[in-house]
């Protein structure tokens, strides 16, 4: 009988063994209720991750703690509802969750659910009483929001008073925020009556109330469709970062994201804790150009137009995506909290965000009185179901052909918010800088490594190159910029290392695996590692900058090594591969470029901004009295106007077009604005500027 790992290796995707879900999987339709759809879930992935997974976890007595431990702060992430006794009552699961995987149990998670929404109900009967009159703002008493660190409620009594440092920190903050508007209001008109501090206060205990009642009815509608997939997910999530179960509703928002056309703001979510943080801006999207939105925001607040605006914090991720993403042509308000800890309400129309968006561009700039392209490649992208669709090999050749035509001495190639894509189509973007030879390792689980190559001689670029990277750039971004560097073609120019994401996932359709009547949703599996050519995995540690310059997430969270449970970096034997000796001076022009970053005011400039921001992200107390949480909200403004001029930085380069690009433009107004953006973004941007003082001191050694 042949094992999973031969099936994969043949063709490339998972063929679970019908044997092992043989006597397990066999109902009568229409006879099911939702706890056997939660089992026969539970059962299909107790049953694919161990088989399948590219190095599964052991489930056992640890990975049963992990669960347990994550599902408890998944139900309550702000321990603001279990006890003390509530955790000590789930801990005699603590070892059992394994032994309910093995024998199709989910007694753990009836419990922990049932605990939680008694609790639920408990709070829902005093925040109305807390709320019902004036917090004393005098008193000098603070609270801390690193919930990772604070401890559960001893009782009820610690609970509650937990609740009002909460509540008050809430509607501190809006007080806060309407005192500075009325400020701003008598500015704009010395006519103007402003609102006494005891109306504000009101006001701002009210919109937490509003709040807390649009919080609670929320809540009250989940039911178990809503929280099984998050107790499902504690268990895939044990497995590595990206293995995650789509429930069917979910899973039909993935197809429609896959398909490359959706009407929002063209931004990737993530849930964190409590809130909805920004993970990814779409190049070319509404977000992107309307250029205020950033990685790492938190949305606190949506609002649909001129509307009251809705507090998503401790909303669903697909509740809060429903209300975010709207018709073309819509506004949508979104009140951010930015990485340095600040406010900002940020006003987005939204469009048809397609993958028209995604295509690769390129740009001209004279430079010494020499012309030099670059070429931004926000993704790998292919259409496998579409014979004659654009994909990024063909237009990569496309744009260094133009490129060659207007005679462009260097090339520049942008990958900073590059997130991967098609390998298939990485490779043969990287044998257009080479004559031919290997380019990447792919590995299954317990399979020797496959080599894939770049089997064409074709050289489609045989002048200098650098390549823009950056923490964002992750996964076949990463395979390209490997092999490279490895091939010492090109000069690596960014952040210290890249995001550092060298798995692939595979999605299965549960129901394949079942007879269950009903739609079961999907599994997103880890079945393949990257290795580069040198041998080294780009898993966790990316790809090592040859110039490291420093930008705002330097300091963050942001990498495969800051997520949960990611696999870990390992190395096989290289592939045989032959160095290039392509250039006479690569290692004085990068020596040089690093003394210039180092001593550059502007870079070092952004450096000591981007350990302020991970201060103020570390920073977790809030003062919960006005005079200390102004002062504190007063220095912290103080201190970001130092860094203003970072924003205002602009450099002397002139982009435009190329040749082929002009008639387009001139017909096309859209493209034509989409075009003046990114112009306009490039003659601010330090970095590209950097790279191509790079570009133009590289002297070849050879020419092809």
């Amino acid at each position: 009988m042949k094992k999973i790992t031969e099936f994969m290796k043949r063709n490339y995707k998972i063929v679970l063994p019908i044997f092992i879900l043989i006597g397990l999987l066999t109902y009568k339709s229409f006879a099911q209720n939702e706890v056997e759809k939660d089992k026969v879930i539970l059962g299909l992935l107790g049953k694919i991750l161990p088989q399948a997974h590219y190095k599964p976890t052991k489930i056992d007595d640890a990975f049963s703690e992990e669960v347990e431990s994550n599902f408890i702060k998944a139900l309550d992430p702000s321990k603001r509802f279990f006890l003390k006794e509530d955790i000590k009552k789930f801990s005699k699961y603590k070892h059992k969750i394994d032994d309910e995987i093995k024998e199709n149990k989910i007694d753990f998670y009836h419990v922990a659910l049932h605990t939680f929404t008694e609790r639920l109900k408990e709070t829902q009967g005093f925040y109305k009483e807390l709320l019902s009159k004036p917090f004393n703002y005098e008193k000098d008493e603070c609270i801390d929001i690193n919930y990772d660190s604070i401890n559960y409620p001893k009782n009820k009594k610690a609970r509650l008073d937990y609740w009002r440092k909460q509540l008050k920190m809430n509607a501190l903050s809006r007080l806060y925020d309407k005192l500075e508007d009325e400020k701003e209001k008598k500015k704009d008109s010395t006519a103007y009556t402003m609102k006494t501090f005891k109306v504000l206060e009101k006001e701002a205990r009210e919109a937490v109330e509003e709040q807390m009642d649009d919080y609670y009815v929320r809540m009250n509608e989940l039911t178990d469709v809503d929280w099984y997939p998050i107790y499902i997910n504690t268990i895939a999530a044990a497995f590595d970062p990206h293995t995650y179960y789509f429930s069917p509703k979910m899973k039909s928002r993935f197809d429609i994201s896959m398909s490359g056309k959706l009407e929002g703001i063209g931004a990737r979510l993530q849930k964190k804790g409590d809130y909805t943080k920004i993970m990814n801006i779409i190049s070319g999207g509404p977000a992107w150009r309307q250029g205020e939105l950033e990685v790492g925001d938190l949305i606190l607040e949506v609002a649909q137009g001129d509307g009251e605006p809705l507090d998503i914090v401790g909303m669903r991720l697909d509740d809060a995506i429903e209300h975010i993403k709207g018709k073309k042509g819509t506004e949508v308000r979104l009140t951010v909290k930015k990485l340095d800890g600040s406010k900002k309400i940020i006003s987005i129309i939204r469009d048809v965000v397609e993958l028209e968006e995604t295509f690769a561009k390129s740009a001209i700039v004279d430079y010494q009185n020499k012309k030099y392209g670059l070429i931004n490649l926000p993704g790998f992208y292919i259409d496998f179901n579409k014979r004659n669709a654009r994909n990024s090999t063909s237009d990569m050749k496309h744009e260094i052909e133009e490129l060659n035509k207007q005679g462009a001495e260097g090339l520049i190639i942008d990958l900073r918010t590059n997130g991967g894509g098609s390998l298939k189509t990485a490779i043969e973007i990287a044998g257009l800088f080479i004559e031919k030879g290997p380019v990447v390792q792919v590995k299954y689980r317990g399979e020797k490594p496959r080599i894939d190559e770049d089997t064409d001689k074709t050289i489609q670029w045989n002048k200098p190159l650098v390549i823009l990277v950056s923490e964002l750039s992750a996964s076949a971004s990463e395979i390209f910029a490997a092999a490279m560097k490895d091939y010492h073609r090109a000069v690596i120019l960014g952040s210290k290392q890249t995001f550092g994401k060298g798995t692939v996932q595979n999605v299965l359709g549960l129901n394949r695996y079942s007879r269950f009547p009903d739609k079961l949703g999907a599994l997103k599996l880890t079945v393949q590692k990257f290795y580069r050519i040198n041998g080294g995995s780009t898993q966790l540690k990316g790809v090592a900058s040859d110039i490291a310059v420093p930008d705002r997430y330097s300091y963050m969270k942001i990498g495969e090594r800051d997520e949960e449970n990611p696999l870990a970096w390992d190395k096989i034997e290289p592939a045989k591969y032959q160095p290039l000796d392509f250039y006479e001076n690569k290692e004085e022009v990068v020596r040089q470029a690093i003394e210039r970053v180092n001593s550059n005011n502007q870079f070092n400039l952004i450096n000591e901004y981007a350990k302020w921001l991970k201060e103020s992200q570390d920073d977790k107390t809030i003062y919960l009295s006005m005079d200390k949480y102004k002062e504190d909200m007063e220095k912290h403004q103080k201190l970001s106007k130092k860094f203003d001029a970072i924003k205002n930085y602009k450099n002397s380069l002139k982009f435009k077009s190329p040749a082929y690009e002009l008639p387009l433009i001139q017909k096309d107004s859209i493209l034509a604005k989409k075009r003046e953006v990114w112009h306009k973004e490039l003659s601010k941007d330090i970095y590209v500027e950097e790279a191509l003082k790079v570009v133009a001191a590289l002297k070849l050694k050879i020419m092809n």
